[in-house]
């Protein structure tokens, strides 16, 4: 077949930056395609990238994007030569071919100064391809994908921003089999449909103009510096447990599902939740995860997320496995050993508990939330810390909206009021205290003072948590000197200075913080 380029022209995109997103789409002739295809669910497409002059290649999968149309999107790991692009149906090419020049060019944000995601050398945290430092704060705006508009998107990921988060845990579908409502994201109990055939047990028929809108959302998020943490189909409660599907659809469309989330928005920042308040064991977990490997070219985390009462370990080995988030329920137990269990699981997987108890369940409120993110970080959930706000998880409109048991919801208070809850600031406020630090290959360490929570690295810094404040007697004469005292409720810094000389008569140096929880961090 002659050599044919059916990309749309886009001028703006004709040289990109390095880790600039890009898009091409194209059609499939249809002598290449048989009668009566399912484009979505039947063929697969994949775009090969070659780079100039280095011969480095990548392969990035296409999707479906209604009609006859395919799309590819991209990010180029080069800063400088061109790619040329190249798309295969079913391993076989198609003569459809491309090419995208580089351009220097500074960076619009930090996800495009420093690249996708990964995980650090020790297997424990996340770093962006560049090596740079990305503790997970994350919050659990579970229903926002089919809930969410534009407009609520925008305030919501302003407001999380502000206060420190850099994540969002998403159901990527409404997963309820016997979820009704009408399709109007606006009305009371509406919500958007991504597949239409979910509520028959399968995802053969996606709905196009569903992952047009969760392209506009998506888009929202990470122009406010905050990573989508995509699960794809719920494999424990739902929405409004409802039958969910993550359990019940065949691992095969599973599977492809992952492959279509990776080749539509794996070219930016994410994270991958294959697995979701399930027990890890599901055929639809391992088939998704590993599909996810197959076919991302970035290397993205990908991971399980547990439900309360199971054992943390499922595929503990798996090469696509890159962590495990324990779930410590919702009714406001402190559980940090549950963390410092998972720290101490071989081989060593990245670890943090993705779900302690909602904020407003009658439990759990403001100091609850700080005291529980520096507790299960310094336990060893050092991939980072998650928080959960009633009315928030599910997007209820207002406190009145029917639909949810009482337990889930926050009487009288929806999304938009969930916001406010006071513990939010105080677990954005790690990110707003730690985005500034190094914090790749810190491990739990007691030893610091008398016992005290904390977390250090050789050569690095080291961190103390104080849940009530007070004098502190720092032991190891190495740790570095100079030091930073911040209020866990706020973020805000309170005091700075060195450590003075340690004297012969003394075993340690004293620092002194202001009563109330506060983190002393020492290093540079």
């Amino acid at each position: 077949m002659p050599e044919q380029n059916t990309s749309e022209p886009d001028p703006a995109a004709a040289m990109a930056r390095r880790w600039q997103p890009i898009s091409r789409s194209f059609s499939v002739p249809g002598s290449l395609l048989g009668e009566g295809v399912n484009l979505y669910a039947d063929v697969s497409v994949d775009v090969a990238w070659r780079h100039t002059p280095t011969g480095r290649e990548l392969t990035r999968p296409a999707y479906w994007c209604g009609g006859d149309r395919f799309a590819v999107r991209f990010a180029s790991p080069e800063a400088s030569g061109s790619w040329v692009w190249s798309v295969s149906l079913d391993g076989t090419p198609t003569g459809i071919k491309g090419t995208v020049g580089l351009t220097p060019g500074e960076p619009t944000d930090a996800f495009e100064a420093h690249g996708p995601l990964c995980m650090s050398p020790d297997g424990r945290s996340v770093t962006h391809h560049d090596g740079r430092a990305f503790l997970l704060v994350a919050d659990t705006p579970w229903a926002l994908p089919f809930r969410a508009t534009p407009q609520t998107c925008r305030v919501y990921a302003a407001d999380r921003r502000a206060k420190g988060f850099n994540a969002a845990l998403l159901m990527v579908v409404q997963p309820d089999m016997r979820a009704e409502g009408p399709e109007d994201r606006k009305a009371d109990g509406g919500f958007g449909r991504g597949f239409f055939d979910l509520p028959e047990r399968e995802l053969k028929r996606p709905n196009p103009e569903y992952f047009d809108r969760l392209d506009v959302l998506l888009d929202t998020l990470w122009d406010h510096g905050i990573v989508p943490v995509l699960q794809p189909v719920f494999q424990g409660f739902g929405w409004k447990g409802l039958g969910v599907a993550g359990c019940a659809v065949p691992p095969a469309d599973y599977a492809r599902f992952c492959r279509y989330l990776v080749a539509r928005y794996g070219h930016r920042p994410v994270v991958y939740l294959v697995g979701g308040d399930g027990s890890g064991h599901e055929s639809q977990v391992v088939a998704g995860g590993e599909a996810v490997q197959s076919c991302d070219a970035y290397g993205q985390p990908t991971g399980i997320h547990y439900g309360p009462n199971r054992v943390c370990d499922a595929h503990q080995s798996a090469d696509w496995l890159d962590f495990q988030w324990c779930q410590t329920g919702h009714f406001g137990h402190h559980q940090p050993d549950r963390a410092a269990w998972l720290w101490h699981q071989q081989p060593a997987k990245g670890c943090a508990n993705g779900e302690p108890t909602y904020e407003r369940s009658d439990r759990a409120s403001g100091d609850w939330q700080g005291h529980e993110a520096w507790s299960n970080l310094c336990a060893g959930g050092t991939m980072g810390v998650v928080y959960g706000a009633m009315g928030l998880w599910q997007w209820q409109h207002h406190g009145g909206e029917p639909g949810w048991p009482e337990q889930f919801c926050s009487p009288g208070l929806g999304w938009r009021d969930a916001l406010d809850f006071p513990g939010s600031r105080q677990v954005g406020a790690v990110g707003r205290i730690l985005s500034r630090y190094d914090t790749t290959g810190l491990t739990p360490d007691w030893t610091l003072t008398w016992g005290l929570p904390g977390l250090s690295k050789p050569d690095g810094i080291s961190v103390i948590y104080l849940p009530q404040g007070g004098p502190i007697n720092v032991l190891p004469e190495d740790i570095p000197r100079r030091y930073a005292v911040f209020r866990v409720a706020d973020g805000a810094c309170v005091d700075e200075g060195q450590l003075g000389v340690q004297q012969d008569t003394s075993p340690y140096r004293s620092v002194e913080t202001p009563q109330g929880a506060h983190v002393v961090v020492f290093g540079p």
